[in-house]
């Protein structure tokens, strides 16, 4: 009689792993409604100069020379024919007839149109002119107009936002002011902000160097802590502090992913009470130290951290 209740909670011992490892690994793994999207991430764009309505390099021109001083010529330089170019990380998004990215700032106003960057500001974000600004393809020319600055100049409005380039943006195609403090974005066609607001929850991008890995609902690179658990059940090692440097990911819900394995892909409550999101049952993160999508900064960090394949698998990281 003993031998057959030591056997038989040996059974059940044995089939509350498996339930918990079938759990973990099951195909489907869908949070509450409420919980769909990725929540704290880290936050992009450089804000060191949040609040001030001026970028890194603000008081530059287009550029310095070998002297430091300022290259003022393409400040003013006039828009041509606009077009609509297709950026890997941001969509669709309006370029001048030399390709130059144009941006609009949160801090003017649509409705009725102003521009709130005079002085320092319009030298590093320079005002596009409006004079023979034109719709290239993709490109509704009713939503092209113009505004009045201090100065008496007119500058070129898209939706009713004021239009401007970026000093820092060398060669057409470059997007180096997206997010700058917070405040500056790629304009769209429709003269809203060029943004990653259409990705799933999750998804992949192809990385140049580390090829194809997942990212969040911002476009920001996911990573996995090779200290954290999966089997039989998803355990997160990375509290306190290190949740600061790496903020968990939220849950996301099967039907908002693209490209990343369906099994495993679930959510498991943490210590804390914070619901984290799962890929392959791995715990995933994001890194603070990353500001802008496409940055990989979190990559080998203290050999722990690593980017995440869309089967779950730690890119780049040491075979065990």
């Amino acid at each position: 009689m003993k031998t057959s209740w030591r056997s038989a909670s040996l059974v059940a011992s044995a089939a509350a792993v498996l339930a918990l490892t079938t759990a973990c690994g099951q195909e489907s793994g869908t949070p509450s409604a409420s919980s769909q999207n990725v929540g704290a991430t880290a936050a992009a764009g450089d804000y060191s100069t949040a609040g001030t309505g001026l970028g890194a390099g603000a008081g530059n021109g287009y550029g310095s020379d070998s002297n430091g001083e300022a290259a003022q010529a393409g400040e003013s330089a006039s828009a041509g024919k606009l077009a609509v170019s297709a950026n890997a990380e941001l969509g669709e998004l309006v370029t001048d007839s030399a390709g130059m990215t144009l941006y609009r700032f949160d801090e003017d106003t649509a409705e009725p149109p102003k521009s709130n960057c005079d002085g320092d500001c319009a030298t590093a974000w320079p005002p596009v002119p409006a004079d023979d600004a034109s719709a290239g393809k993709g490109i509704d020319k009713a939503l092209l107009g113009e505004v009045t600055r201090a100065d008496g100049s007119k500058q070129l409005t898209i939706g009713g936002w004021p239009a401007y380039r970026y000093a820092k943006d060398a060669a057409a195609g470059d997007i180096n002011g997206q997010n700058v403090g917070g405040k500056w974005f790629a304009l769209a066609p429709d003269g809203k902000k060029a943004t990653l607001s259409d990705l799933p929850g999750l998804s992949t991008r192809k990385d140049p160097k580390l090829g194809e890995i997942v990212v969040d609902k911002n476009g920001m690179t996911v990573y996995r802590f090779l200290k954290d658990e999966a089997w039989p059940e998803p355990v997160s090692n990375c509290t306190g502090a290190c949740l600061e440097k790496w903020p968990a990911v939220a849950p996301v819900a099967n039907n908002d992913t693209e490209g990343v394995q369906k099994k495993g892909l679930m959510s498991f409550t943490r210590p804390d009470g914070v619901k984290q999101q799962t890929v392959n049952c791995w715990p995933i993160y994001t890194f603070a130290g990353d500001k802008e999508p496409g940055d990989t900064n979190g990559q080998g960090v203290g050999g722990t951290w690593y980017v995440v394949a869309p089967d779950g698998k730690p890119v780049g990281a040491p075979k065990e």
